[in-house]
């Protein structure tokens, strides 16, 4: 009978991709250690050496912390004649303690699962007969293939702790009872109470007439604020680029320097101006006998200035927009309706406002979410004002985000404010991703390519 020849690596590595991955799962380290690669195996024993180490010590109370958020409050205890503070459970110290806690635990097992897929992988080259990397070559490999994913680590930890955690934090406040008076850390625990906040905030009639009326007001706020500086810049665009107008350059530089001035300069000055007694606006028009106009101390011309000077504030940034949008069309297609006999508004309609929506759709969008939290024009210029008394704790020109800054900072009622935090997020985030989704800068994406 012949001799079969059997290749010896062929041999030892029948099954060693299962074998490794088992061995990985048991222990970290292992399965890579039984692929001879010493060094990675050893990297990952450590790792899971120190993860045991802080889920015993320190973990493993972070997320108990996090399902209780304490047992204890701060208090006074009688030493002898006096009393003195004894400190007692941080719910809310336990609560972002626990949500790294979680983090960290979360991380660890996209290791472990790395750890269980890289065994396996390089277990079957072994099977193949191939030969895995050293740790020499392997650290040569991220230098290079993997060099983009090197530099996009750092940044991604970054968004990682400064944007996801807050976040996650402030949708997990939601659900708590962190409020003022009662419920107050130190002094007070905070517990979970599920969707009591929500329930709270649509069925109380002080919270719900609140939240109905600024979220009303907040909706058309953005409407009119988007739709009067987008169509008053492209207005002011074409006006400005019609032919025979001279001094093109002095317009522009006119119209461009309201945005040019920091924003909460101009409001401040405009809030003066606008003042009900002492406002210069006011001062010429009772000398020209018209009386006074109370800009800022009626809630329906509040909400009218306010429309007013935010168009004065962003009609130039869509002007600067459009203005180059317009540079963009082909003067061909001018000349050609020109000699069809199309009118200046058949222009208009069927070659200018097609390119500039095309160009602008996504931009239009982003302004409607971002009047949506605009701030700073309301806050500078009303500061939520005038007084509501049907409201909790805001004003007749207060939008959800100037409501949101008021229950924090004013009034520590953050269970409220995450709650209202988390439909803002919702409104705008469905808007924005439904409307993008049906323009035709999206649909028509590869026509510029």
């Amino acid at each position: 009978m012949g001799k079969v020849l059997i290749h010896p690596e062929r041999t030892t590595g029948v099954g060693s991709g299962l074998i490794a991955a088992i061995l990985s799962a048991l222990i970290m380290g292992l399965g890579q250690m039984y692929n001879r690669q010493w060094a990675k195996g050893i990297i990952f024993l450590i790792a899971e050496l120190v993860s045991v180490y802080l889920i015993i010590t320190s973990l493993a109370n972070n997320i108990w912390g996090l399902i209780t958020l304490g047992d204890q409050p701060s208090r006074m205890e009688k030493v002898g004649r006096l009393y003195q503070n004894v400190p007692g459970d941080h719910s809310i110290f336990m609560m972002i303690y626990g949500l790294v806690a979680l983090l960290y635990i979360a991380l660890l097992l996209c290791f472990y699962i790395a750890n269980i897929k890289d065994a396996y992988r390089i277990g079957k080259k072994r099977e193949r007969g191939e030969i895995g990397n050293t740790f020499r070559q392997t650290w040569k490999m991220i230098g290079n293939q993997g060099f983009p994913y090197l530099l996009l680590t750092l940044p991604a930890i970054g968004v990682l702790v400064f944007t996801i955690v807050p976040i996650i934090f402030m949708v997990l406040m939601a659900f708590t009872n962190y409020s003022a008076p009662d419920h107050i850390p130190a002094k007070n625990l905070v517990d979970w109470v599920g969707f009591r906040t929500f329930t709270n905030l649509l069925t109380l009639k002080s919270w719900s007439h609140t939240f109905i009326g600024v979220l009303t007001w907040t909706i058309i706020w953005a409407v009119v604020a988007t739709v009067t500086t987008y169509f008053g810049g492209i207005l002011v665009a074409l006006l400005i680029e019609q032919k025979g107008i001279k001094f093109k350059g002095m317009w522009r530089t006119l119209f461009i320097l309201p945005y040019a001035i920091p924003q909460f300069i101009s409001l401040l000055i405009m809030r003066n101006l606008l003042n009900f007694q002492f406002g210069p606006i006011n001062q010429y028009l009772r000398m020209m006998g018209l009386g006074s106009v109370p800009w800022l101390n009626d809630p329906f011309w509040a909400k009218v200035t306010v429309i007013l000077v935010n168009m004065w504030i962003g009609i130039p940034v869509s002007m600067i927009l459009v203005l180059g949008v317009l540079t963009a069309i082909p003067r061909d297609l001018y000349e050609a309706a020109e000699v069809d006999g199309a009118t200046g508004f058949q222009k208009f309609r069927n070659i200018t406002m097609p390119f500039v929506l095309f160009q602008t759709a996504p931009i239009l969008i982003m302004q409607f979410a971002g009047n949506i939290n605009n701030f700073n024009v309301i806050f500078l210029l009303t500061n939520g004002l005038p007084a509501n008394g049907d409201y909790a704790f805001a004003g007749s020109t207060d939008l959800l985000v100037t409501w949101l800054y008021k229950l924090t900072l004013e009034n520590q009622r953050y269970n409220f404010a995450s709650a209202i935090g988390i439909i803002i997020f919702i409104i705008i985030a469905a808007f924005s991703l439904y409307n993008y989704r049906r323009s035709r800068s999206f649909k028509e994406e590869d026509m510029i390519q």
